[in-house]
């Protein structure tokens, strides 16, 4: 994968937590997981992320529904037991000659008998409150899961708003930083009076191309600022030569901002030179200068 930073940053990772992908996808996501670590890892803080904020949203019953079910229950139960309660009483209440068994107290009436199959089977009053209670809590379930999902939604696009700002803001930042030190080292370079400036003069390859070596004999350091050169052709570079005692030693080849004239280049130390010229060569340099291709030359 070229940029893992971007495939983390792109959101595919929290569709992955929360089931969006297809299978396609979650294999392809799970694969790549498997091969770099830093996906993985990703992926794990994501879906710990994920149950943390489910969590911390989770909605709870209202304080003290436990206890008004159980009593609401007990209430039903008890019901039936005071009745029987205030029969038994009144039975002891009356006189001896009256009294008469519990099971008898009433008239026996005939007894009615049904088939089983056609009997209604009342349902438990504890039961209806609990079935009440267990279809309010799974819609507060429902209606809890509908607005952390949407929340969700809300602070993933924000997220990957401001992830995309802070990528945005660390490239423009390292840019400037590069830009600045690059300055820093041309004008120290620039000030500093080790420094020879050697002025390097168009051919007649190419009459009006302009440039300067700045060379410090005692460092051996080198550096190139290029004030014109022709355009190339893709496959074509530039490579400065050192000539020391007529031979040529390879100094470096150009960068492309080099030979627009965006500022000074770095070259390879060169330990001795009499004299500095520029050819034209494959990109990427060559071993030995190609002098049909001389663009500038200059004497120290």
């Amino acid at each position: 994968m070229e940029n893992i930073q971007d495939y983390i940053e792109s959101g595919i990772l929290e569709q992955y937590a929360l089931g969006e992908l297809t299978p396609a996808q979650q294999s392809e996501v799970a694969g790549l997981a498997a091969r770099h670590p830093e996906i993985q890892d990703e992926l794990t803080q994501v879906q710990q992320a994920l149950g943390f904020y489910a969590e911390a949203h989770a909605i709870t019953p209202p304080a003290g529904m436990r206890e008004r079910v159980l009593a609401n229950v007990m209430a039903q139960i008890a019901t039936p037991a005071s009745a029987l309660r205030a029969d038994v009483d009144a039975v002891a209440q009356a006189p001896a000659a009256t009294r008469t068994p519990l099971a008898s107290a009433a008239p026996a009436a005939e007894a009615v008998v049904r088939p089983l199959s056609s009997a209604p089977v009342a349902e438990p009053a504890g039961r209806s409150v609990w079935a009440m209670a267990a279809s309010v809590a799974l819609i507060m379930s429902l209606a809890a899961n509908a607005l952390f999902y949407s929340r969700w939604q809300d602070a993933n696009s924000d997220l990957v708003a401001l992830q995309g700002d802070q990528a945005r803001f660390a490239t423009t930042t390292q840019v400037m930083d590069r830009q600045l030190g690059n300055l820093r080292q041309e004008n120290q370079v620039l000030r500093n009076d080790e420094f020879r400036s050697v002025a390097l003069a168009g051919t007649k390859t190419a009459p009006s191309a302009k440039a300067r070596v700045l060379y410090n004999a005692s460092t051996k350091k080198v550096y190139l600022d290029v004030k014109s050169l022709p355009a190339l052709p893709a496959g074509q570079q530039y490579q400065l030569w050192a000539l020391d005692n007529g031979k040529p030693v390879d100094a470096g080849v150009l960068t492309v901002a080099t030979a627009t004239g965006a500022g000074l280049q770095a070259m390879k130390d060169i330990a001795s030179a009499q004299a500095f010229a520029m050819t034209v060569e494959p990109m990427g340099g060559s071993i030995s200068p190609t002098l049909s291709t001389m663009t500038v030359i200059g004497n120290i």
